[in-house]
């Protein structure tokens, strides 16, 4: 009877065992061979259309954040984006579907956007000023940004029943703001069509096979007019939820090659912005990892349907609704963040578009005086850290302790991003090498499932293992006064803040001893780079 109640005890207790894990972790880069590749301009972030009447309830939390009225001269606004060198830029958003271009043969008032009850979305039409444009794209130019410009793909239809809009797309008004753009030499390199009005449609929706149609006849648009210019645009599409994988199949066959260069796709996975369990799901690694199988099925479906486009995230916030007050410009919120990067990485996503760059509660910088919220640190770092090859990794341990492996981004080695979620436990990490391991029992985690562990083990920087002193670099990020719900992120213990001259500071590395163990605080983060990591998948092709 006692062994019983002791039984039933142990089985009680092993969720908290296997919750928090061993403090002693080892993660085996497996550096042969490059499992994935993101573009070099992987950081991606939104300036929307929404204007200050865009509100939840009280909240209001968009301010002065829009395409049609941001502060372009603010230096703060440009030295975030400077920092970057380059940062790609989408202008986009729910509301593109609403915006006419004030150029050509348009001859309708160029008005603001305006509250409307039986406008779509909440608001009325309205309309992009030429003039407005021009200062857009003297701030591009000047922050020498990438921009992706999101086209109304509604223009011209008729609202059909239940959200569905019918009929062709209207391509004049696009095609006069297009050349526009082309005769001015604007850096638009992307041109997006349409914003969730993929499948189920938020707000509304269009056909698939239409919206294969509109597709080719813009392609043929900017092939015209782009006809002699030495750079060519992407086109890119359908900027919506993956919620119907057939309407993107769809869309992709009916297309056909040389059409759609990105299939961008929209992902909001923590729930609403006045959620309260926002903060519970961030802390809990399992439940991010569900979105693994968004980017697994459009993976899949590129490659079943249209091997010639390449996967996008146009637009995440974590949390739909303009994001969470409480959480999405704090600490905590990195750690659904870059957990997104490196799971997105992995599936050979080439583009992460943020939302937002400024604006709602989810913005890299605060809305009101411009600073860097902690998430555009983590979206720094991983820039000049993170390289465009991706690694596997086998990993034993926690399923708290999360691993994400890259070529370094510039010069030899590897960048290695470690996230500890657990709120007790410090995990002492291990990096190998898989060059000369056997792997046979076991015990190791590769890349999420349990597989083999370590026969023997080398050193971490393989055949290179010399004498001598080496190093490596690393980042340690952790919240002020350990409040993970803090504004202020530190990097090596000290605080991230602009400089006097109102720059972004410098993000400086701490250097140790390379076979040292990693050690990682409760939850935190931290960047490591290995300069001399012997990583063949990582040479020069």
């Amino acid at each position: 009877m006692v062994l019983g109640v002791l039984w039933i005890l142990l089985l009680c207790c092993l969720p908290v065992v296997f919750s928090q894990g061993n403090g002693n972790v080892t993660v085996i880069i497996q550096g042969s061979v490059t499992v994935a590749e993101t573009d070099d301009s992987f950081i991606c972030a939104t300036i929307d259309w929404w204007p200050p009447e865009k509100c939840i309830g009280k909240d209001c939390p968009w301010g002065r954040a829009s395409v049609l009225n941001l502060d372009l001269k603010n230096p703060y606004l440009s030295a975030a984006i400077k920092a970057f060198n380059p940062l790609r830029i989408r202008i986009g958003g729910t509301l593109q579907d609403r915006i006419t271009y004030d150029v050509g043969s348009s001859n309708q008032d160029c008005v603001p956007l305006s509250v409307s009850a039986s406008g779509l979305f909440g608001f009325s039409t309205g309309c992009l000023s030429m003039q407005r444009w021009d200062e857009m794209n003297r701030f591009l130019q000047n922050t020498g940004a990438i921009a992706i410009f999101g086209l109304n793909a509604l223009q011209g239809r008729q609202q059909g029943s239940e959200g569905f809009w019918q009929g062709p797309w209207n391509s004049t008004n696009a095609r006069d703001f297009i050349e526009y753009t082309v005769s001015k030499g604007y850096p638009v390199t992307s041109w997006e069509f349409g914003n969730e009005l993929s499948g189920h449609g938020i707000g509304a929706s269009v056909d698939s096979d239409q919206y294969a149609r509109d597709l080719i006849s813009l392609k043929g648009i900017l092939g015209n007019l782009y006809r002699n210019s030495e750079t060519k645009p992407l086109l890119v599409a359908p900027g919506g939820f993956f919620n119907d994988p057939q309407w993107y199949a769809e869309l992709l066959e009916a297309s056909g090659p040389n059409v759609l260069d990105a299939l961008t796709h929209h992902i909001y996975n923590l729930g609403g912005g006045d959620d309260p369990h926002i903060a519970d799901r961030i802390k809990d690694p399992i439940y991010l990892s569900g979105a693994a199988d968004t980017f697994r099925a459009v993976q899949h479906t590129i490659e079943e349907h249209g091997p010639w486009s390449s996967a996008w995230v146009g637009e995440a916030g974590g949390v739909y609704n303009s994001g969470s007050s409480l959480v999405s410009n704090t600490f905590l919120n990195s750690f659904w963040y870059l957990d997104q990067l490196g799971m997105a990485s992995k599936y050979n996503t080439k583009v992460y578009c943020r939302q937002a760059l400024i604006g709602g509660n989810y913005g890299l910088l605060d809305k009101e005086t411009f600073i860097p919220n902690p998430d555009y640190y983590s979206a720094l770092l991983w820039h000049q850290l993170m390289g465009t090859g991706v690694l596997a990794i086998d990993i034993n341990g926690s399923p708290f302790l999360k691993a994400y492996a890259h070529c370094r981004k510039s010069g030899p080695g590897v960048a290695l991003l470690l996230i500890n979620y657990s709120e007790t436990t410090t995990f002492n990490t291990t990096v190998q090498n898989d060059l000369n391991i056997d792997l046979t029992e076991k015990g190791v985690r590769k890349d999420g499932s349990f597989t083999r562990n370590m026969k023997r083990s080398v050193s971490w920087i393989g055949r290179k293992a010399l004498g001598g002193f080496l190093t490596r670099e690393e980042y340690h990020l952790t919240a002020k006064d350990g409040d993970y719900l803090s504004r202020i992120m530190l990097l090596n213990g000290s605080p991230l803040q602009i400089t006097e001259s109102g720059e972004i500071p410098e993000l400086r590395p701490v250097f140790v001893a390379v076979n040292a163990p990693i050690t990682l605080a409760p939850m935190s983060i931290a960047f490591v780079v290995f300069p001399h990591f012997e990583a063949h998948g990582c040479d020069p092709k």
